[in-house]
């Protein structure tokens, strides 16, 4: 075994005393904060019992320990490792003092050469080689992810030319510790990039160093992760070209090194990115003294756990894409921007909650460091989005956010479940599939697409069909785009607003329009005239689907249906302990109208057999849903109530062709074990039907 790893084996035995342990273990282990890159982790709230670093250190050395290597190359390879993370250790003090002393701790492979040079202090042709090793430390990854322009391998490069090392020397050395490095995070990732690796070294190695990059091909290893999820690269690329040159730009990037750029990025869109390099670009008023770009405070602020997991801070994500949507490209490029250290309320680059912001160190003139940086009032609003996820608070934690930023309440974006919820919209496919039995024409709108689970069945079984999804929720909308991209869907999607869908398609274009277990929502989340739980938010929606239906086009309706005659009763036996006060704590909540209920025994109510289904329908969601579920209705109409709404609200051009109602599958299974439920005799009678499937033609 390494001698370095025995004695991380008696760090974490506790047998090593403080005095006797090397430098690069003290440095590594008295780190007072975590400096990692978030796109190694699943949980933040996991660094506060762990040192990453220290764990990272040791994967590697287990790799290189492994190994089939000479006495000498694992030697000194054993030395790069144990110091190419120092610079993120350090207790504050360490840290304070390594600053003025001009130790670059923000890029990590050359705070953590020169600590090394700091220790070891000679010149040795040993030094020398291993001082070269840590400074050029990973940065082959990050060249083939974009980071890192090639020149930055030339120290390798004079190590031959100095004679230090002889080229097969130096590609067995840079062979076997690329593997540590990036087989320490994934020997998945490891496998995938070999190739990559290898041809790099070939050409440090050969001294063939190619020209930097073109900006496209920059752009898109920037973008590695985000393609791998399903961006069209080529497609976005395309439509940046057709808004903006691009050369300025590229002479800007080339020979810049860029840190912690897809972690903190990623999430945005290609034509975000290149807005924030813009900035960048055109607010600094020394460009060509910049040797690094950081993005290492924006990506610390991008972060926070849910349920133990990390998530991106969504709400500062819209946030920033609203600020970054609202800066026009010939305003971007105009040298220098203003750029003011206060927040403006009517201001140019900043508002009075946001601005984006491009720190310079004094001790360090060839970096900048980017981030955007939220009012305390903005802040303070976000954290309290984040405490109320879980509490009927978040509707209008969330409200309060959308207020400040000027944004309209987007009713369907779930933020922090938003995946969640896709995936059991996309267990839906049985219940949607029996409205494809209804759609006529070519094109068909399905509103409020979700998963995409009715854009993939038109698209299986009816291919001669043109499926467009429309939905107001950004989140939904880059998640289908994803899946197109991925999956190698012909249907469209695109933001919209349903009440007003002559906006996005034209009059009379459309042969079908789908509300598939949607109008409920408009309903509920959508306010009309003022008001939420407005029957004319579901008129005006049936409206903007009939004005751009053809003539012959039809709507076709998949929602809840509240039961006739609305006045009987329905007893209720919990057979669940705090059933109880669930329905207590549902009657407080739930907005869309007072529930009524009397209790006759402990675990007895009689209750109005809509209330009682209404309140039925978020019990069967459990827990984890009850936040959203308690703000919708799913019943607003009887199925007399809708027949007579309908025909009143799209007049004698309309024609019902299909009305009925069922009992949805799967809420009788879900609730059998919770509750009984009887007539007004005490006779245990079944679910009443939950679901009406209408369909309406022009």
């Amino acid at each position: 075994m390494l001698s370095s790893l025995e004695l991380i084996k008696r760090y974490r035995a506790g047998e090593t005393n403080a005095a006797d342990q090397p430098k690069w273990l003290t440095y590594i282990v008295s780190a007072e904060e975590r400096i990692v890159n978030f796109e190694r982790i699943q949980s933040i709230q996991e660094l506060a019992q762990a040192n990453p670093v220290l764990d990272y250190v040791e994967r590697t050395l287990h790799i290189l320990d492994g190994l089939a290597l000479s006495f000498w190359k694992k030697d000194l390879l054993e030395e790069v490792l144990i110091w190419s993370e120092v610079a993120k250790g350090g207790t504050s003090r360490d840290r304070f003092m390594w600053q003025e002393a001009g130790i670059h701790l923000y890029v990590h492979n050359l705070g953590s050469a020169q600590l090394y040079k700091l220790d070891k202090g000679d010149t040795s042709d040993k030094s020398t080689v291993i001082h070269t090793l840590i400074y050029t430390h990973g940065l082959i990854g990050q060249t083939i992810r974009g980071e890192v322009p090639l020149k930055e391998h030339v120290p390798l490069i004079r190590l031959m030319k100095d004679n230090l090392l002889s080229a097969d020397e130096l590609r067995g050395l840079l062979l076997s510790l690329n593997q540590c490095i990036i087989a320490g995070v994934s020997e998945e990732l490891w496998h995938s990039v070999r190739n990559e690796v290898e041809s790099m070294i070939e050409q440090i190695v050969s001294d063939s160093l190619e020209k930097e990059p073109a900006i496209k091909d920059r752009l898109a290893r920037l973008r590695g992760n985000t393609i791998q999820k399903g961006e069209n690269f080529d497609v976005e690329y395309g439509k940046l070209l057709d808004e903006v040159p691009l050369d300025a730009l590229t002479a800007f990037l080339d020979g810049r090194t860029l840190w912690f750029v897809e972690a903190a990025l990623q999430e945005f869109s290609l034509v975000q990115l290149v807005k924030v390099f813009l900035i960048i670009q055109f607010s600094n008023g020394q460009a060509d003294s910049i040797q690094h770009i950081s993005f290492e405070p924006l990506m610390n602020t991008m972060y926070y756990d849910y349920k133990g997991s990390k998530k991106v801070n969504v709400y500062k994500k819209r946030m920033i894409e609203k600020y970054l949507g609202e800066l026009a490209w010939n305003d971007l490029m105009k040298d220098p921007l203003e750029l003011s250290q206060e927040f403006k309320p009517d201001g140019k680059w900043g508002n009075a909650h946001l601005k984006h912001l491009i720190d310079r160190k004094p001790q360090l003139p060839d970096t900048i460091f980017f981030t955007f940086q939220f009012s305390p009032a903005a802040e303070k609003l976000i954290e309290f989005c984040v405490e109320a996820e879980k509490s009927p608070l978040y509707e209008k934690a969330v409200l309060l956010l959308f207020d400040l930023f000027e944004l309209r309440r987007d009713a369907y974006d779930r933020f922090h479940n938003e995946e969640e919820y896709l995936a059991t919209m996309n267990q839906t496919a049985d219940y949607k599939k029996m409205m494809l039995d209804y759609v006529v024409g070519k094109r068909v709108v399905d509103i409020g697409p979700g998963g995409g689970v009715m854009l993939d069945l038109i698209e299986q079984y009816l291919p001669d069909k043109h499926p467009i999804g429309i939905d107001i929720s950004s989140n939904v909308i880059e998640a289908l785009e994803r899946k197109k991209q991925l999956e190698g869907h012909r249907w469209d999607v695109m933001k919209g607003d349903a009440l007003d869908l002559k906006q996005y398609v034209e009059p009379g274009s459309i042969d079908t329009v789908i509300f598939s277990s949607i109008l409920h929502e408009l309903y509920s989340y959508i306010p009309f005239g003022g008001k939420k739980f407005n029957h004319a938010t579901v008129a005006a929606a049936l409206r903007s689907a009939f004005d751009v239906l053809a003539p012959g086009g039809r709507i076709v309706i998949r929602d809840g249906i509240m039961t006739e005659p609305a006045e009987q009763k329905r007893t209720i036996q919990f057979l669940q302990e705090g059933a109880m006060a669930w329905l207590q704590r549902y009657a407080k909540d739930f907005a869309g109208r007072t529930i009524q209920y009397e209790v006759i025994a402990k675990d007895e109510v009689i209750m109005p057999v809509n209330d009682a289904m209404e309140f039925l329908y978020t019990y069967t969601w459990g827990e984890e849903a009850y936040v959203h579920e308690v703000q919708e209705q799913f019943g607003y109409f009887t199925p007399s109530e809708f027949t007579a709404f309908i025909l009143d609200t799209l007049g004698n051009e309309a024609k019902i062709v299909e009305s009925k109602h069922f009992l949805q599958e799967g809420y009788t299974d879900a609730l059998a074990d919770k509750v009984r439920i009887m007539d007004q005799d005490g006779n245990v009678v079944p679910l009443p039907d939950s679901t009406c499937l209408i369909v309406i033609e022009k």
